[in-house]
């Protein structure tokens, strides 16, 4: 077992050392980098200068920049070493968990990244709970109840849940319930009030949920179908085993059949993606739902770093995400054996 997790731990430093590898490299290629945007952005505001009347020391006429302030440009943002050197330079920063500072919010990336957290751990914390506690019970309900009216109209509920894009759902209950053409009873976004400083306990947390409760109503409904159809699947297979008619058989309630044995069985494939799904919904973001609703998380800023060429906050990101990604599905595969003892990681049978 030991031995197991360590060579898994060992084998997470080349994984994440080619993810970060490619994208990296990947990038030296993108045009429209930051010193081209700068340059664009400096140079636009010259030629404004010069046209209203002024100038500015040191720059070349017509709006454009001269080599001197493009190297400096270039050195600023780091640029003016090696693609291998700023390689190095950065796997060596990120081994000692220092992400770099950011090109365009003048703060480092770890900061950024706490400060966009509460958004993101609001979206994907209530995401993950509200879709494991309705899918798994109504997954369950699904089998038992298999081919019933129940069974039917649940279905037709989920599926139609599941086509239905999450921000076209956001823009509909925003329309029908968040001052649109019809009842204004929820906020139109943000996460929480203005005056919220000013509210107590019990107003704070009414306030916090009273905000959320549309953007997660829209992120859940997408979520409903795969995870429980999934559950009625497994649920299924279990109760149509041979232990199941034996149980039967020798007179077993019912309940205590499904409870006892087909429930630890069937938990198998739902509990091994428990942990990347827990510890992803601290760092979920969804740009379109955050967009609509103005919350300000992960995937708003991931969005923007990629639009503006904020290197240090693209590999930044990718490269805590991808650690927390790998370690997720380490912890996915020992739960096999916390779930079933005959799962074991030595090559021997028990």
């Amino acid at each position: 077992m030991l031995r197991y997790i360590l060579k898994r731990l060992l084998l997470l430093i080349p994984t994440l050392l080619g993810i970060l590898a490619i994208t990296f490299a990947v990038i030296q290629f993108v045009p429209g980098g930051p010193v081209e945007q700068m340059v664009a952005q400096l140079s636009n505001n010259q030629a404004g200068a010069e046209s209203s009347g002024g100038g500015s020391v040191g720059w070349q006429k017509g709006g454009h920049l001269g080599a001197d302030e493009i190297a400096e440009l270039n050195k600023l943002y780091g640029f003016d070493k090696p693609p291998l050197q700023r390689f190095g330079d950065m796997l060596w920063r990120f081994a000692r968990f220092d992400l770099g500072d950011s090109f365009f919010h003048h703060q480092s990336v770890g900061q950024l990244i706490i400060d966009k957290l509460p958004v993101s751990i609001s979206l994907g914390w209530w995401t993950f709970l509200l879709t494991y506690l309705i899918c798994i019970p109504l997954g369950i309900a699904k089998a038992v109840y298999d081919g019933s009216r129940f069974d039917a109209a649940s279905s037709l509920l989920i599926l139609v849940g599941y086509a239905i894009p999450p921000f076209v759902l956001g823009l509909v209950l925003l329309v029908l319930f968040g001052g649109g053409s019809f009842w204004a009873v929820f906020p139109l976004g943000g996460l929480t009030s203005d005056n919220w400083a000013d509210l107590s306990l019990g107003q704070k947390i009414t306030d916090y949920l009273w905000h959320m409760a549309l953007p997660i109503t829209a992120m859940v409904a997408g979520n409903l179908a795969v995870m429980t159809v999934l559950t009625k699947n497994v649920f299924l297979e279990e109760i149509r085993r041979q232990y199941v008619y034996t149980a039967r058989a020798k007179g077993l309630p019912e309940r205590q059949i499904l409870l006892k044995h087909v429930f630890r069985n069937a938990l198998i494939p739902l509990i091994t993606g428990f942990p990347a799904a827990f510890i992803g919904a601290f760092f979920t973001g969804s740009l379109l739902i955050e967009t609509l609703f103005s919350l300000d998380g992960l995937g708003l800023l991931s969005y923007q770093a990629v639009i503006k060429r904020d290197y240090p906050v693209v590999m930044g990101t990718l490269y805590v995400f991808t650690l927390l990604g790998l370690l997720a599905k380490l912890l996915s595969d020992l739960s096999y054996m916390w779930i079933d003892p005959r799962i074991h990681f030595d090559g021997q049978e028990r």
